[in-house]
């Protein structure tokens, strides 16, 4: 890194997701999505947790607004609960859930925050669930209807729409693993979520682009997994890569970016399902451009195709299950990377995020890129002093803005970083046990803290470089 100094135009944002902050799960007309549905379920969160309150954000949004807008952040990025705008995924639209994100929208704008509106964070309404969910074809069009809808309805008081969060998640740890929303544990399903998914995907760039013009500023987020080898060889460890790179990644980014699903994919999958949900012309459908490819990283992933022994284990970093989340290569093992670690058990490993960004310049050079999520769950305590103290955070956002400027000086056309997270909130099956967030919340009160990560961001935002950290 020559100069911890940002290019003019960066963006520094900070993100959310609806079901994580929101609560007011049963107010102003919301239905019941698949979270609510799965986080209710015996077992299924850490301690029966759910997001019925989470951070209140529906009640203290403006609240909030004033902590974004006091951090200086150029763009915020939360998303859109289908089921509080659509209850039931299809039909009429809810007024009082159109009305809540028009607040939020106004205020945003009035301050001159980018409204980032990302239109599905893994909540889907849970009729469209009793309905078949991913695994139907007839999601992907519902939710081409409902981005149709909220593009016609807000307009150009999002600056950018985001169609899908993380559907790696959607598909394989909703339908695979059952460790997220829905639940289930159906390979054959799993994979046709991932084409469902993207197949929304491209229905709803079209419909944004059809309603707001081809100017329309629409992105996707995916989660690549930046893989290692345990040992680099191993013909059997150079074939584990492979395997989880096409189930993790190039599942996504084969159809997106490339028009094309992997070959290697259909036939490490062959067994399981013959893809025939692929109808002619779904590819061209997903292909379609977009104005920059949001990224989220945490960790690297360490595999080995050694059959897996007590060190090994089969989750790559995702909650236990009997069932495995990487359809078609089962038989991959994971090894626990060197720490230090956060308080999900991830490796801290900066250098992997300047890694995932340049390959992926080199990969898709014509696509910028755009840091969508990146941050760190530790311990947090409020101190005697009333302050809550995380060098940790501080120095792992210092570490990895400093790997995304060395992307970029070489080469990477990285527009952005948001952070993860705005707020603690619900940290989905880990429930309340994590926290992310830039602000601490007293789940009790509700009462909002700046961390001193927070502190430490909003300095780095007011002076485009880096702070020191001691």
């Amino acid at each position: 890194m020559a100069e911890a100094v940002f290019p003019r135009g960066f963006w520094f944002g900070a993100a959310t997701a609806a079901y994580q902050i929101e609560g007011a799960a049963a107010e102003g007309g919301r239905g019941p999505s698949i979270w609510d549905t799965y986080s209710h379920t015996p077992g299924a969160t850490e301690f029966g947790d759910t997001g019925d309150v989470a951070c209140d954000h529906y009640h203290r949004w403006a609240e909030d607004v004033q902590h974004i807008v006091a951090l200086g952040l150029d763009a915020y990025r939360f998303s859109i609960s289908w089921s509080r705008v659509q209850p039931g995924g299809r039909g009429p639209l809810n007024p009082d859930g159109v009305a809540f994100y028009s607040r939020l929208l106004g205020a945003l704008n009035q301050a001159g925050v980018a409204p980032v509106a990302t239109l599905y964070h893994w909540d889907l309404p849970q009729e469209l669930e009793d309905a078949g969910g991913w695994a139907n074809r007839e999601t992907a069009y519902a939710f081409a209807d409902y981005a149709r809808a909220m593009a016609r309805t807000f307009g150009d008081q999002v600056h950018t729409w985001t169609t899908l969060n993380e559907p790696w998640c959607s598909a394989f740890l909703g339908y695979a693993s059952g460790v997220h929303a829905p639940g289930r544990t159906e390979p054959a399903a799993a994979l046709a979520a991932v084409h469902h998914l993207n197949l929304a995907h491209g229905l709803a760039v079209a419909a944004i682009r059809e309603e707001l013009g081809s100017a329309a500023r629409v992105s996707i987020t995916v989660n690549p997994h930046v893989l290692r080898m345990a040992d680099p060889d191993s013909p059997a460890d150079a074939d584990a890569l492979r395997r989880i790179d096409a189930v993790a990644n190039r599942s996504f980014t084969g159809p997106l970016l490339r028009g094309a699903y992997p070959d290697d994919l259909l036939a490490d999958t062959a067994a399981i399902t013959d893809w025939a949900f692929v109808r002619p012309g779904d590819l061209e459908l997903i292909h379609q451009p977009i104005d920059w490819l949001g990224v989220n990283y945490y960790a690297t992933t360490m595999v080995s195709g050694v059959p897996p022994e007590p060190q090994l284990s089969g989750n790559g970093g995702h909650r236990a299950s009997s069932a495995s989340p990487w359809v078609g290569a089962e038989q991959v093992s994971f090894v626990t990377e060197p720490g230090p670690y956060t308080e999900m058990g991830w490796n801290i490993a900066p250098e992997g995020l300047a890694t995932m960004l340049v390959d992926h310049a080199r990969r898709f050079p014509t696509v910028p890129l755009m840091v969508t999520e990146n941050g760190a769950a530790f311990a947090d305590q409020v101190s005697p002093d009333g302050q809550i103290h995380d060098p940790r955070r501080v120095a792992y956002l210092h570490d990895h803005l400093a790997a995304v400027l060395d992307a970029i000086e070489a080469g990477a056309d990285v527009r952005g970083y948001f952070a993860w997270s705005l707020l603690d909130n619900f940290e989905w099956a880990w429930g309340y046990a994590k926290r992310f967030g830039l602000i601490g919340i007293d789940f009790a009160t509700g009462e909002r803290t700046w961390k001193d990560s927070a502190h430490w961001y909003a300095r780095l935002l007011r002076d485009r470089k880096l702070p020191e950290i001691g």
